[in-house]
């Protein structure tokens, strides 16, 4: 009876060492577990599309972002002490990303979406620095910005900020599902979706009460996500839009060149658990109104339809069917029935050619037609836009003239 205590006592100690290990080992496999999520965060939030110039350096920044005041060049994200962000805390990381501040206190531009990633929850951002640190250090310093005059002068982004930046978490909505909640985090925050595909005023902030309406970039027209019968996704089911994000195509659309950049470097690395997730989101959006359309001129169908016969049914068919998944179907299109044609003309104008992913291997092209007139184009893009159900504003040879020379 008067061994108990001592073997108690034995079985506490070692009990105790026991613990003392095996929490060693959990703290090893937890680092290993952040920096596993972090990367996947860092996936999701597609940082390698504007981080990496040189594919052979990737995240090492440099790469030059054209915008309506100028050009931007992202920045080092590589751990180096002296031009990446090997220097930094984990504050100086959590600042920059929420608030668009850098270490030595000047303000960011926001070509980087931090109006976005002020919406992400402090374990996620530090899991990405977590990962962001397990990269091989690169020496590049980015070029400094190219805005015309006054934009050069980052003070001024304090007025930006006052004016159009709110920043904060967000915050689940508790009548939802956590698939749901997911996809919301996803796209409003993570994947900053709005950066693209939300129209923008003249100072360059989101016009929130037209989110996900669609918004041009960089001289292509980032497409409605909301869901708007004609130009939006409410004919593309949450398996379509997954499909979409995870293969660059479906059998409605495929990505173009601007998103195909996302879809091979984020979506389609990303979890079978978080695409579906966007896609239950954005299947959630209702689609504002869209403005009636007037029929285009007979003589500008008759034209476009003989430009069509001519140029493109070898590939699109008489009835515009395409080829599943190699060429997209016309009918019932989306980003051909957007009121901007912007997206339209530049395929036309430059050709286009379709990526492959694990999920989607095979490739399809179409070649360039700069040889056509304005007034050409013009007639074949409203063509298209206007037949086997679509209907979309007619286009003019003026807007074509745009078209070739818009970055």
């Amino acid at each position: 009876m008067r061994r108990r205590p001592r073997t108690a006592g034995a079985i506490l100690v070692t009990a105790l060492l026991c613990s003392a290990f095996a929490a060693g080992k959990c703290a090893a496999a937890t680092t290993d577990d952040i920096v596993a999520r972090g990367k996947a965060l860092t996936i999701a939030g597609d940082c390698a599309s504007c981080h990496t110039a040189d594919p052979a350096k990737p995240f090492a920044g440099g790469k030059r972002i054209d915008t309506p005041f100028g050009a931007v060049f992202s920045p080092n994200l590589t751990p180096d002490r002296d031009t990446g962000i090997g220097g930094w805390s984990d504050d100086d990381f959590l600042r920059a990303l929420r608030s668009g501040v850098s270490p030595n206190g000047k303000h960011y531009y926001p070509a980087f979406p931090y109006p976005y990633f002020t919406k992400l929850i402090r374990d996620d951002i530090l899991a990405i620095r977590a990962y962001l640190t397990t990269l091989a250090p690169v020496s590049n310093r980015a070029p400094p910005p190219q805005l015309r005059w006054p934009l050069c002068y980052r003070v001024l982004m304090r007025a930006w900020n006052a004016l159009f930046f709110t920043p904060g978490i967000i915050q689940p909505d508790q009548s939802k599902g956590a698939e749901w909640n997911r996809g919301r985090y996803l796209v409003e925050a993570l994947a900053h979706c709005g950066a693209c595909h939300t129209p923008k005023n003249a100072f360059g902030a989101d016009k929130r009460d037209q989110a996900l309406n669609g918004s041009m970039v960089q001289g292509m027209f980032a497409p409605r996500l909301d869901g708007a019968a004609r130009s939006g996704l409410k004919s593309w089911s949450a398996d379509d839009i997954a499909e979409y994000l995870q293969s660059g195509r479906n059998g409605h659309s495929h990505a173009g060149p601007l998103m195909s950049e996302m879809v091979v470097n984020s979506t389609s690395k990303m979890s079978d658990a978080d695409v579906r997730a966007i896609a239950v989101y954005l299947k959630s959006l209702p689609g504002a109104p869209e403005p009636a359309v007037t029929p285009p001129s007979p003589a500008q169908m008759s034209n476009g339809e003989r430009i069509y016969r001519g140029a493109c049914v070898a590939c699109h068919e008489l009835d515009g069917s395409g080829a599943p998944r190699i060429y997209p179907p016309l009918p019932g299109n989306a980003n051909l029935q957007s009121a901007n044609p912007a997206s339209t003309l530049r395929i036309i104008l430059d050709g286009a050619q379709t990526i492959t992913t694990p999920r989607a291997p095979n490739a399809g092209s179409m070649p360039a037609y700069p040889k056509l007139t304005d007034q050409e184009v013009a007639d074949v893009a409203t063509y298209i836009r206007n037949s086997w159900g679509n209907a979309a504003p007619a286009v003019t040879a003026d807007q074509v003239a745009k078209a070739r020379t818009a970055q």
